[in-house]
Parts: structure tokens; sequence; C-alpha cells
């Protein structure tokens, strides 16, 4: 991980992809209900902010902090994606 700056980035795009393919999901499935995928959206927004908060914590070693954040980032934006994949 190079710095602060480029993980908070990864943060936002990871999360901002995931929230605009729930949106891309109910632009093209307008017959279904909105609850679930207004969930996941929530979801993301949550993680966001939690990893945000991880993120400019204090550290003794701040390179095996950051590599944990972004391994987070991983599985939490992979069970995201896969709620998405899920929504019929």
């Amino acid at each position: 991980m190079a710095n602060v700056r480029n993980l908070k980035k990864d943060i936002n795009f990871v999360l901002g992809d995931i929230i605009e393919a729930v949106y891309v999901w109910e632009y093209t499935n307008t017959d279904k209900g909105t609850k679930d995928s207004e969930a996941i959206i929530d979801e993301a927004i949550k993680t966001f902010d939690e990893l945000i908060v991880k993120v400019n914590a204090k550290s003794e070693n701040p390179k095996a902090h950051f590599k944990a954040v972004n391994a987070e980032l991983e599985t939490k934006g992979r069970a995201l994606i896969d709620k998405i994949n899920a929504l019929g």
C-alpha cells in the first residue's frame, strides 16, 4: 500500500462502484421491489464509514494496519457483490 490517500481512494472507488451497480440493477429491474437493493446500498455506506474510521486510526505498525484494512475492503466488497448477484 503506497499511502493513506490511495487506500481512501480505493475504498471510495470500490464501494462507489458497488452502489452504482445496485442503481443499474434497480433501473433495469423496475418491476421488482427496491427494499433489498436499498439495504445493500445502506450496508455499502456503513462499510465505507467503518473503513474510513479504521484508516484514520493511529497504529504502531501502519503498513500492517493498512494491509488489514485493504483485506477487509476486499472481503466486504465481495460480500456486497454476492448480494447484488443474488437479487433476482
